[in-house]
């Protein structure tokens, strides 16, 4: 009979061990889906007269950048950088398509987005280890 209420015990600890652990969100739960941070894009230089930085939508998780464009612009042409202005990515996308980039390096990087009308949008962010 000690045994048993021994084990009841251990058992109601473990549990409430477990759930304080997870109240507290020290136990990550593999799951979850985890995002990236979103970067604020700010306009650069606007020409058409309409703000569409809120149809592009970057984000960093860890080394990978992923944009999304939530709406149809054309083709875009997206340039990494880094803060002293050394090209690390420049390619060009057809909207509403969205893309990825692996950023090797730590370091501070801008994100720059120039529309088939020549409006620009950029957006600054950090890369860490």
């Amino acid at each position: 009979m000690m045994k048993k209420v021994t084990t009841l015990v251990m058992m109601l600890c473990l549990f409430l061990s477990g759930a304080l652990c997870y109240a507290h969100g020290f136990a990550k739960i593999k799951n979850e889906k985890e995002e990236g941070i979103n970067i604020e894009v700010k306009e650069h230089a606007g020409l058409s007269g309409s703000d569409r930085s809120g149809s592009i939508s970057p984000s960093i998780d860890g080394h990978v950048l992923t944009v999304v464009f939530n709406e149809n612009m054309g083709q875009v042409s997206v340039e990494v950088a880094t803060v002293a202005g050394v090209s690390v990515q420049c390619l060009s996308v057809f909207t509403p398509n969205g893309l990825q980039v692996y950023i090797p390096n730590a370091g501070n990087y801008i994100v720059t987005f120039t529309l088939s009308n020549g409006d620009e949008y950029y957006g600054e962010f950090t890369v860490t280890d």
